[in-house]
């Protein structure tokens, strides 16, 4: 039998919409031109040599893998306990605790930038990267508990009860027999608050200052004052090394199952 039409011309415009942007940023990254334009008449590797040997986009590469990494181990730090305590038990202010440790998603990400800037930087005074760290941290622990608290939706209550019926103290049980259950979930949510970190601009726009600035941020600054194929050849750069990460963590973990 025929598959209707419809169905595929859909699916067709859909993923015009989502993909034609790569496409065109993907295709451009070649161009010999020395002006970003689309489609290019001559194809050539250039651009993404001279990006690999640009200072302020290795300082922004280095910068946002450090920022990354910090503040997905400070979120998961934060995050794996606040899941379990939601999860496991019934307190007072439980309702508030869940909707402060979602705030950061439900509130727009410049306004959450913002208040950071004011607080962390224009009262309590504190330098450009502890700044970043505790503004991505707070960005990112949303994602943590949200992961966590499905991974631990897979972990019957009763196992851990059973460990305390044995002689293991509350502490021992969650270290001995809830972590090594949920640890594909807590490595899933390292790798999407490590994602969302990396590729922030929100957050890392108003936290960011002089010598010390993310990729993106140091992307926005290029192309300020260039337009040519270089921040096409970075960006294909950053998308196959985002679809990378993802893939390889589906294939290994499973992400689909927790996000």
């Amino acid at each position: 039998m025929k598959e209707p039409l419809a169905p595929r011309v859909a699916l067709a415009v859909l993923l015009f919409f989502l993909l034609g942007p790569f496409l065109v940023v993907f295709v451009a990254a070649f161009g010999r031109e020395r002006s970003l334009r689309f489609p290019p008449g001559s194809f050539t590797l250039e651009w993404f040599g001279r990006v690999l040997h640009q200072q302020m986009f290795v300082d922004g590469f280095r910068t946002s893998l450090v920022v990354a990494v910090v503040s997905t181990l400070g979120a998961l730090l934060i995050g794996i306990p606040l899941a379990y305590a939601t999860a496991r038990f019934d307190f007072r202010g439980k309702g508030l605790v869940q909707l402060l440790a979602t705030a950061p998603v439900i509130v727009p990400e410049l306004v959450v930038g913002l208040a950071l800037l004011r607080y962390f930087v224009l009262t309590a005074r504190l330098p450009i990267l502890p700044s970043l760290l505790i503004g991505h941290t707070a960005l990112l622990i949303p994602y943590a508990v949200r992961v966590v608290l499905a991974s631990l939706a897979n972990v019957p209550i009763d196992v851990e009860q059973a460990a305390v019926s044995l002689g293991a103290s509350r502490l021992g049980a969650f270290l001995r027999v809830v972590l090594p259950n949920i640890r594909s979930g807590m490595l899933a949510a390292a790798v999407l608050a490590f994602i969302t970190s990396f590729n922030n601009v929100s957050v890392s726009l108003f936290l960011t200052g002089p010598g010390i600035a993310t990729l993106p941020i140091q992307m926005l600054v290029y192309m300020e004052y260039y337009y040519d194929p270089s921040i096409a050849a970075l960006s294909t750069l950053l998308i196959l090394f985002t679809l990378l990460v993802v893939q390889a963590t589906e294939r290994v973990l499973g992400l689909s199952r927790y996000v």
